[in-house]
This record gives C-alpha cells, sequence and structure tokens, in this order.
C-alpha cells in the first residue's frame, strides 16, 4: 500500500514539507488508536532477533538512523514500526536553523536524497525534555535511543569539544547510547575533525568524562563513506587508543558517481541506493582490518533485505535505516528482521 498509493502522492510534494506533514500523520495515527495496529502489522518479535551490543539489549538489529527524528519528537511512535532502536539528532548545545531552503531533495531515478539540511535542530535542551518520558523509571514501552551529537555551525573547530561535551552531559541520563557525529558534509569545516589528532582529542575527552560515570554509556563514532583506506586504518587505531565502543558506518557521500536525477548536483550529502556498495565496502574493511575488534553498525543504502544482509555478513552488527525507510516505507524492517530470522 505505501509503495503503491501513499508513497506516489507523498512524492509530488516538496520533501521537507512532506516530512513534517508525515510527522504529523504518523502522531495522529497512533493517537487515534492505529499505534497497536502499526505494532501487528510490523514488529517482529522473536528471541532470535535480540542482540547483546555493548551492554545493550536491542530487541531486534534494524534501528532508524539519525536525522529522521532530529528533536526526538516522533521516537515512540516510530518504534511501533517495527525498529529495534531510534537514533535522534543530530541535536547541538543551542537551537539553530539549519541552512537555506531548499535543501532536501529526491533522486528518483537513483532511489536516493541529497540533503544540505545543516544540523538544523531545536537543541539539546529541547530534545532531553522529550526524551524524559521514556526514561521514567517503570516505563514498560521504553524505547531504546541513541543521541548523536554534534557542534553548533558558529562553533569553531578549536571550540568544537566544548560543544560536544555540552550534549554529552545533557544527555546523559537520557539516552543508552552516544554517537559523535563528525562527518556530515554540511557544516562548514566540520569533517575536518575526522583528522586523526583533533579526533582523537574529542573522543578521549568525551571518553574520560563516561569514565567519571557511576555507569558509563557507549559511545561511537559516526564516519563517512568519502574516507580512504589510510583515512580508515586511522580510525581502527582511534578505536583502540581511546576504548570507544564502535563505529557507525557511514554517513551520507559527497560522491555523485553515476547519478542519473536532474538534482545530482546540488550540493550536500548524497544517501540511498548509490551508496549501497561503498557503505559496505566501508563495513568490510573495518571488520577485516580490526580483526572485528569492535561492533560495527552498518547504514547507507539499504533498500532491501538483501542490502541489509551484506552488510551484517561484511561485519555489521545491527543496521539502521534512512533513506531506505523513505523509499520502500515500514514493510522493509519487517522484511529484513524475518529474512534474517530465515537464515538463523
Amino acid at each position: 500500500m505505501y509503495k503503491t498509493l501513499l508513497r506516489p502522492l507523498l512524492f509530488l510534494f516538496d520533501p521537507e514539507s512532506v516530512h513534517h506533514f508525515t510527522f504529523k500523520l504518523i502522531r495522529f495515527a497512533n493517537t487515534v488508536g492505529f499505534g497497536s495496529v502499526f505494532k501487528s502489522t510490523y514488529q517482529v518479535a522473536d528471541k532470535a532477533l535480540e542482540r547483546q551490543l555493548f551492554g545493550l539489549k536491542f530487541p531486534n538489529p534494524v534501528g532508524l538512523a539519525a536525522g529522521f527524528d532530529k528533536d526526538a519528537k516522533l521516537y515512540k511512535e516510530l518504534s511501533n514500526l517495527g525498529f529495534g532502536f531510534i537514533e535522534i539528532g543530530t541535536v547541538t548545545p543551542k537551537p539553530q536553523p539549519g541552512n537555506e531552503k531548499p535543501r532536501l531533495f529526491r533522486l528518483k531515478e537513483d532511489s536516493a536524497i541529497i540533503n544540505r539540511m545543516g544540523f538544523n535542530n531545536g537543541g539539546v535542551e529541547e530534545a532531553v525534555e522529550r526524551l524524559k518520558e521514556n526514561a521514567a523509571v517503570g516505563n514498560k514501552n521504553r524505547v531504546l535511543i541513541g543521541g548523536n551529537i554534534g557542534k553548533n555551525k558558529i562553533t569553531p573547530n578549536e571550540d568544537a569539544v566544548n560543544d560536544y561535551i555540552i550534549c554529552f552531559d545533557a544527555l546523559f541520563d537520557y539516552v543508552d547510547y552516544f554517537v559523535v557525529n563528525v562527518s556530515s558534509p554540511n557544516t562548514p569545516n566540520l569533517r575536518a575533525l575526522q583528522e586523526k589528532k583533533p579526533l582523537t582529542d574529542l573522543l578521549q575527552t568525551l571518553q574520560n568524562k563516561n569514565n567519571l560515570k557511576q555507569k558509563r554509556k557507549p559511545i561511537l563514532l559516526k564516519i563517512a563513506p568519502d574516507l580512504t583506506d589510510e583515512q580508515l586504518l586511522d580510525i581502527i587505531d582511534i578505536v583502540n587508543v581511546t576504548k570507544i565502543d564502535g563505529v557507525i558506518a557511514t554517513n551520507t557521500t559527497i560522491s555523485r558517481e553515476g547519478l542519473q536525477s536532474e538534482n545530482k548536483e546540488e550540493m550536500g550529502g548524497l544517501s540511498g541506493r548509490p551508496l549501497t556498495k561503498r557503505s559496505t565496502e566501508v563495513i568490510r574493511f573495518l571488520a577485516e582490518k580490526s580483526n572485528k575488534a569492535f561492533p560495527i553498525i552498518g547504514v547507507g543504502g539499504i533498500h532491501s533485505p538483501k542490502d541489509a544482509l551484506e552488510k551484517l555478513d561484511a561485519g555489521a552488527d545491527l543496521v539502521q535505516l534512512y533513506t531506505g525507510f523513505i523509499y520502500e516505507g515500514p514493510q522493509l524492517i519487517k522484511d529484513i528482521n524475518n529474512a534474517i530470522l530465515n537464515r538463523a
């Protein structure tokens, strides 16, 4: 129904406007009682799908990637569609509007999206207020939440660590794991923080704070697909030195190779099918060169169960959807979980 009826209708309109409309639609449907219908339709409840990773139990290995629910507005309702975990953000210390519109583009012929959103969000404190209910003691419907953190656009790179610390401290009691985002192409000079020394310093600072907590939280690093093999080897070294808990591979790409759609020259990060192969290559490289020394969450171009299985076979422990969810709908979540079960 989604691909034959709803998606063609939604794709007639501006993608950012449709995103906000879809949020309202999903929220309304849950408000009037469709949450249980969504659960029974799309959730696959099976012990064989559970994953134990960095001290957390994931009900299934298919999550929603950061960028979809930036401000933690819809995590409860989205979890009803079958996701095993939801990653909110990227959040920054202060609210910021992001880049000028238009900043989100569909590439229909390529089953892809280009975005140059620029970390538009209401600020970390706003997200915290929405997450308090989820973190309440005794909440039986608690959603496993990842907190993706970044820096404000106006913060110079030499002061970036302070922005990450602010977000880390504010979110600590309300998320299950953290993701350090230094790989978005849409914040000026952000990717420079992926260089070995600044990245090591940033992660070590967060890890030092983490280790002082009574119970530490997992910290993961989200990396770009555009890193060279030498840079990926540096990432492995950095993970080993700082002892962070894992890597998310990968963020969006600045490559435009092989695109057909009219929007292919738009500036921003490309996600979707064109990223499928490269993100899997990065996962495999990290897993093989590190001897699977740390967990990997695979994301990028997952539009079918086959895509997800290939990432798991390459070395990913969990997978996340974003553009594939937009193009294929919630049935994709169910199909991936069933495909995993059928191989078990």
